[in-house]
């Protein structure tokens, strides 16, 4: 049997152009359940005075988990940061990941560490601790030296140093606002049933931070940078509000998690030499609450901000994009057995079959269609309007979803409240659908067909320290 190359490049265009179709529908259906959540959310929070108690003796205290390794850019001014925080009963626990740079040392300087002899529980097994810290400066902070085992590990090793019942991840080139840490532990507090909450990230290039504390918001001057800000935008307040909305939140960012720290342990902690650690654990967290049949929910906030460094070029954009997308494919498979399966509720049947065709497999038929498109319209197989009608759908769809995102901040949260800003915002939700976005999905395609060779658990990235007045460059 022989195979026309011209009906080949055909069926690769149809289903390219349907991949298309269905992607951007499924974006549309999670904006609108964003639109609805967000409006939900807002509502509530008018009868919400958190200043009323964000000191109160009553409220859940939290342990603050920083894994670190080679972090000596930005660690000093995160441990600060968290230190700083609108909270009566927390602790700081930075976990020294066997960095080969100075990151212990600047610790040691900064904060007056004093080595103690800490018993603790080893409820998960990790890499051995080395030593623990204690700070003469400031009796919430912890700092835990260990043999590297990865950022999974670290956080393993964190939670069982750990004496408070739910505890935060966050980043170690992150800083928080004041009030994140009682924004986040609320949903704890309102619902008994709640095992983990995930905030919004969002990015402080181009914002004024000294000493650890953001200043002033502003925006990049950096274009890639610009379009990483709408990117997690767009993510945030209509991917996660979506899924959160539709009661099957998959994904936690490791930026910026809290969790019921026995809820965790009790499903094994994070998974060891797991480069998607933050996304395997929620799968995890559902997986073991279904099979033991309980009652629980994961949810997400579109209000408890984060602020953190994305990369600043395309070399480390790559390395990131690729991480990411190595990750999805190794918590897709850690649980293959899930998907397709009703026991495991709506995340069985909609969200992981979601993830496998259309984040998993879908980029490569994207790519291939923004190959065979033109291709099959230069050799005359198809004519202008079905080229036309592809990428104006590619396109069209993503302008919808980019400011419909921006819409929604400037209505509810308004952290960019010149017009200035508003308008470059704008600009660059359109640039984005010419270029980057594309760019990702070769990145994807090219993480997937990669997946063997690259596995890895922390990957190098350079961090950068926070600038003061880095908005003024």
């Amino acid at each position: 049997m022989s195979f026309n190359p011209y009906n080949i490049v055909m069926i690769i265009n149809y289903v390219s152009l349907f991949y298309v179709l269905a992607i951007s529908t499924i974006y549309l259906v999670q904006l609108i359940c964003a639109i609805s959540g967000l409006g939900e959310y807002s509502r509530s929070m008018k009868y919400t005075d958190y200043a009323r108690f964000v000191f109160s003796d009553n409220m859940v205290p939290i342990s603050v988990l920083v894994p670190a390794y080679n972090e000596s850019a930005t660690i000093v001014d995160n441990t600060k940061n968290l230190l700083s925080l609108d909270f009566g009963h927390y602790e700081v626990i930075v976990i020294n990941d066997g960095s080969k740079d100075n990151t212990l040392e600047l610790l040691k300087d900064a904060f007056n560490l004093i080595k103690i002899d800490q018993p603790y529980k080893r409820s998960i097994e990790t890499q051995p601790i080395k030593d623990i810290y204690r700070s003469a400066a400031y009796p919430n902070l912890v700092v835990i030296d260990k043999e590297n085992g990865g950022k999974a590990d670290a956080l393993n090793a964190g939670i069982n140093v750990s004496m408070y019942p739910v505890f935060v991840s966050i980043d170690a080139d992150s800083i928080l606002e004041k009030a994140s840490l009682a924004k986040i532990i609320y949903a704890f507090m309102i619902d008994p049933k709640c095992v983990a909450v995930g905030g919004i990230i969002r990015i402080a290039s181009g914002c004024e931070i000294v000493d650890g504390e953001l200043h002033e918001i502003d925006l990049s001057g950096n274009p890639l940078l610009m379009l990483q800000t709408n990117e997690y935008l767009r993510a945030f307040l209509t991917g996660r509000i979506g899924f959160h909305k539709m009661g099957m939140l998959l994904i936690i960012s490791g930026a910026f998690g809290a969790f019921n720290k026995q809820v965790v342990i009790d499903a094994g902690g994070y998974t060891p030499r797991c480069i998607g650690e933050d996304m395997e654990l929620v799968v995890k967290l559902h997986k073991d609450m279904m099979n033991k049949g309980r009652v629980y929910s994961i949810k997400f906030l579109p209000d408890p901000v984060c602020w953190t460094q994305p990369p600043d070029n395309l070399s480390d954009l790559k390395k990131q994009r690729k991480r990411w997308h190595i990750g999805l494919i190794d918590t897709l498979l850690r649980h293959r057995d899930m998907a397709f399966r009703a026991r495991y509720g709506r995340v069985g049947l909609f969200c992981l079959p979601y993830f496998w065709i259309f984040e998993l497999i879908g980029p490569i038929f994207e790519v291939m269609g923004y190959i065979s498109v033109p291709v099959a319209f230069i050799l005359g197989i198809i004519n202008i309007h079905f080229m036309i009608s592809f990428f104006i759908v590619a396109v069209l769809y993503g302008i919808i979803l980019s400011t419909g995102a921006l819409l929604m901040e400037e209505k509810t949260f308004r952290k960019y409240p010149k017009i200035s800003q508003i308008l470059k915002l704008y600009l660059y939700a359109i640039i984005d659908n010419f270029g980057y976005r594309q760019l990702n999905s070769i990145y994807k395609v090219e993480a997937t067909f990669g997946y063997r060779k690259n596995k890895s658990s922390w990957g190098s990235m350079k961090r950068r320290a926070f600038v003061s007045g880095e908005k003024k460059k």
